[in-house]
């Protein structure tokens, strides 16, 4: 007979996972236990075991509750993290997605210590977008007629069913819970429509073409339809990552659910600012990122050198144009930019975005990020902070082993 001890290999990742996790301050989660010692009700699980158990299933690009429960019967790794323990599926899957909070502190204190440590620097950070399907289908989407009418029918299927309150019995409760929360989507979804239609109509203002009418989705109100890597066009949200070019340690994510990239390095700037009370001194982004607004502003208020391919550079130079030559009406800030990546230094600088950003998000694809399981921004966001820990754990633990 083996225990549990051991029976897990003393190289295994589970122990890397673990000896992270015991170093962890949970106390904010602690803080949220009201079944203790002396008092009514079962025993907490220790949230560190819930965070091991979250991390070691993101390395190994595992992403649902109901599997995690399996393991924790059958897989060795899973039992031993668990301490023999069963562990509900309900229970893992509440706690994945409802900590988000405390991940985003985590991702700033883990980084930190690094800083601290010197293996990274933030001088150079490379940030990259990467679309995610959502958990909704195309055929989810509804114009606001259609929404309206749906949003009827819904109230009406819950005051049917509330009128049989008087049965009491898991199915019946389990329906009028069912049949409310259709309806709460739908009201999201209407309210959702009718802001991508205000957006829209100032955006006619200003162009003066007309616009399509917006639609949302039933299944996921804040979920876009975007253009995928593949070019179609499915129900997606937009994941935005920073990794530091120096050890390949991300340290900035958000999710957004807009289809471009255009516009959000000045975000992530600031993001990372407020996390780490400093600022990287260069951005990388691929052409997506390249916003002229974006280029001046990070140029004159936070004096960051940006450096993003030039659009249309073949073009221009099949047509006898210098795409670096400054442009009418470039500002400083942009001459600046256009010179700058004529430069054989900065495009030696620029092949350090595929080797981190690029890198990053190809580790995430790796561990299965193809299709979220969960919905909402927050949501997804949380479920991101679990890729990004995995990664800079596996990475940090490298670099504590090379220095």
């Amino acid at each position: 007979m083996l225990s549990l001890e051991q029976m897990l290999p003393p190289d295994h990742v589970a122990r890397v996972v673990w000896a992270y996790v015991e170093q962890v301050d949970v106390a904010p989660l602690v803080a949220e236990i009201r079944s203790v010692e002396h008092h009514a009700g079962n025993p907490a699980i220790d949230p560190r075991v819930l965070l091991g158990l979250w991390l070691l299933a993101t390395i190994q690009g595992v992403g649902s509750a109901r599997e995690i429960e399996r393991r924790c019967l059958e897989h060795t790794a899973y039992r031993w993290l668990a301490g023999g323990m069963t562990i509900n599926y309900h229970t893992l899957s509440d706690f994945r997605s409802a900590q988000v909070d405390f991940l985003d502190r985590l991702l700033t204190t883990s980084v930190a210590s690094l800083l601290h440590q010197h293996l990274i620097v933030l001088e150079r950070v490379a940030q990259d977008g990467m679309r995610v399907r959502a958990s909704a289908g195309t055929s989810s989407f509804r114009r606001r007629s259609t929404l309206h009418k749906c949003l009827a029918e819904a109230e009406t299927h819950v005051q049917t069913l509330a009128q049989g309150e008087a049965d009491s019995t898991a199915g019946a409760k389990r329906q009028r819970r069912l049949a409310a929360e259709r309806r709460d989507r739908i009201a999201a979804a209407l309210r959702e429509a009718e802001h991508l239609a205000a957006q829209r109509q100032e955006q006619a203002a200003r162009s003066g073409r007309p616009v399509r009418e917006p639609r949302a989705s039933t299944t996921d109100p804040e979920a876009r339809v975007m253009k995928m890597p593949d070019g179609g066009f499915r129900p997606a949200y937009n994941v935005q990552l920073a990794t530091s070019t120096q050890g390949g340690i991300i340290v900035g994510a958000d999710v957004t659910n807009q289809g471009s990239d255009r516009g959000q390095l000045t975000p992530m700037l600031e993001q990372i600012a407020e996390r780490y009370e400093q600022k990287p001194l260069e951005l990388l982004g691929d052409g997506g990122f390249a916003s002229v607004a974006d280029i001046e502003h990070l140029h004159s208020e936070h004096a960051v050198k940006v450096y993003a391919p030039v659009k249309d550079e073949q073009k221009k130079r099949d047509a006898g144009i210098d795409p670096f030559a400054p442009r009418k009406g470039d500002s400083v800030g942009v001459v600046a930019w256009r010179q700058r990546m004529g430069t054989e230094a900065a495009k030696a600088i620029y092949t350090e975005r595929a080797q981190t950003a690029e890198w990053a998000n190809a580790g995430m694809r790796n561990r299965g990020l193809y299709q979220l399981r969960v919905r909402g921004l927050a949501k997804v966001k949380a479920v991101i902070l679990w890729y990004a820990l995995a990664h800079n754990l596996l990475q940090a633990a490298a670099l504590r082993a090379k220095a």
